[in-house]
């Protein structure tokens, strides 16, 4: 099946085009359209933009179902990865955050990223139906200045190139704009 990496800035246009491929997919009746919530509401102001997704995404597209689930992705891939249901993935940056930056509770070392990066990608290959992963590009800016926040940046260009190895098409989104990257050579 389809799988799809959306990838750009924020305020990019990305969760509006993942939302479009919804809508287009839930127009052929007897289809199902599940956004999968990656957000944890660690302050008031995180919150209130949660909510204020939700209330967004139910006007513009009405039929599209949400699931949050903050770090257990590829359980969640494998149980709702069904032909005739496309699923969201929205947002692998935050998904990433909650993993390595953890509001509680120790960050992940690098084995366990590992491993779980390669359970994203089997349950990802497991889906019977398309599945659109969008995920924020941070790497064209400066290096951060702390060791943690390069280490996050680094883990994220990481992910994204595993990602888009199995992804066809992977769209970088820019100012509402998409741009559609071919697809890669063989090295």
């Amino acid at each position: 099946m389809p799988l799809e990496l959306i990838l750009g800035g924020q305020k990019s246009g990305k969760s509006r085009a993942a939302e479009s491929r919804a809508a287009a997919w839930l127009a052929t009746p007897g289809r199902e359209a599940l956004l999968i919530a990656t957000a944890i509401a660690g302050d008031p102001e995180m919150a209130a933009r949660i909510a204020r997704h939700r209330l967004d995404r139910a006007r513009r597209v009405p039929g599209l179902c949400t699931l949050e689930e903050p770090r257990a992705l590829a359980p969640v891939l494998r149980a709702h990865g069904d032909a005739h249901r496309l699923l969201i993935v929205d947002c692998l940056t935050l998904w990433l955050t909650n993993l390595l930056l953890p509001l509680e509770g120790p960050a992940l070392g690098a084995p366990a990223l590992d491993a779980l990066a390669d359970e994203l990608l089997d349950a990802l290959r497991g889906c019977r139906g398309p599945v659109v992963l969008v995920s924020n590009e941070i790497g064209f800016g400066v290096s951060p200045m702390s060791a943690e926040a390069r280490h996050f940046v680094d883990a994220l260009g990481t992910l994204h190139q595993r990602l888009a190895a199995a992804c066809e098409p992977v769209t970088l989104m820019v100012a509402g704009r998409a741009l559609q990257l071919p697809p890669a050579r063989e090295a």
